[in-house]
């Protein structure tokens, strides 16, 4: 959504209004019908796999889906209102939408979420209550679904056409990656600091790409840089200018996360080793980052889709992946 906004912005269409059929109407219908959608399909698989891989402790499907939904619709609501304000801001400020939004929504939406996810737990004691909710859910998603498709207006239904694939996919490629830190987890634990690490890890190394991505398909739509198949000079001038921001994000995330691991008395492998451990996994993760950015953004304008629709799903949900690879290579190579 940010994304989709950022480009109307540039292009003179957005407005702020509260009229549906407008273009920041359809989007909030959009992130509303999606997130709905994606609570629910998420909560399934991460079901299926948690089965699959025979993970301990695994819970219910039911109470997946109770947490999934109400985590996820507390978390959007925050995070829907804090985009449409950051838009807003940006308008009367003068901002680049594209360079504010990514890093801005993408931590404000991990710090949110978790503690939704957390407060959602507490709604599952209940078989009762989590079976309702449930089939509440399902139902729901069903419903508004189904309605957007069929009644909504043609810009709704392109964003869900391309949109509700995408997601999936990229919540898919997130399920797996927290699969891959639960098999480190033991080995994580023996130097807690690390696991504090891991959220401002992989928060910044997508906000980075979601940056990048926002800023590739605004200029493609504006007509600024060709669907060229190497990057042309525009496109490796911002290329540039995320790793340049790669260092000293991923440096502050290694001391922010030492020091509060010290703070809270966590064992640490020390200073060295955690930025040691940043700068070379941010370093990785920025690289498929700036790989799904541009590749994406190219291959999915050469089909005749919206890289605004394709590009931050799917560079964040990479990024969960192949971050999460990058980080336990780093703790490997700096710690073990």
């Amino acid at each position: 959504m940010g994304s989709r906004l950022g480009t109307s912005i540039h292009t003179g269409t957005y407005r702020l209004t509260t009229r549906t059929d407008s273009v920041l109407g359809q989007n909030v219908l959009a992130a509303g019908v999606l997130s709905i959608f994606a609570s629910v399909v998420l909560a399934v698989l991460a079901s299926a796999l948690s089965a699959g891989f025979g993970v301990e402790g695994a819970i219910s499907v039911a109470d997946f889906i109770t947490i999934s939904i109400v985590g996820g619709l507390l978390s959007s609501a925050v995070v829907l209102v804090l985009t449409v304000a950051l838009a807003e801001t940006s308008v009367r400020a003068g901002w680049d939408f594209d360079n504010v939004m990514a890093p801005l929504v993408t931590a404000s939406g991990d710090m949110v979420t978790l503690p939704a996810l957390f407060i959602a737990t507490f709604v599952v004691s209940s078989a009762a209550v989590t079976n309702v909710v449930a089939v509440v859910a399902v139902t729901g998603a069903v419903v508004a679904v189904v309605a957007a498709m069929r009644w909504g207006r043609d810009q709704l239904r392109g964003i869900l056409r391309e949109a509700m694939v995408v997601v999936v996919m990229g919540g898919l490629l997130s399920l797996f990656a927290g699969l891959a830190l639960e098999g480190q987890f033991n080995s994580l634990l023996t130097y807690p600091a690390l696991l504090a690490l891991v959220p401002p890890f992989l928060a910044s190394a997508g906000a980075i790409g979601g940056m990048l991505s926002s800023r590739l398909t605004t200029k493609l739509h504006l007509g600024v840089i060709g669907p060229t198949t190497l990057p042309g000079v525009g496109a490796r001038a911002d290329i540039a200018l995320a790793y340049l921001l790669a260092v000293p994000v991923f440096a502050l995330a290694s001391v922010v996360a030492d020091l509060a691991a010290l703070v809270i008395d966590l064992p640490s492998p020390g200073a060295l080793p955690m930025l040691g451990v940043a700068l070379l996994g941010g370093l990785l993760a920025t690289t498929m980052a700036v790989v799904v950015a541009y590749w994406g953004a190219i291959a999915s304008y050469r089909l005749g889709l919206d890289p605004d629709n394709i590009g931050i799903p799917l560079v964040t949900s990479s990024i969960d992946l192949v971050g999460s690879f990058s980080f336990i290579f780093a703790v490997v190579v700096f710690v073990t």
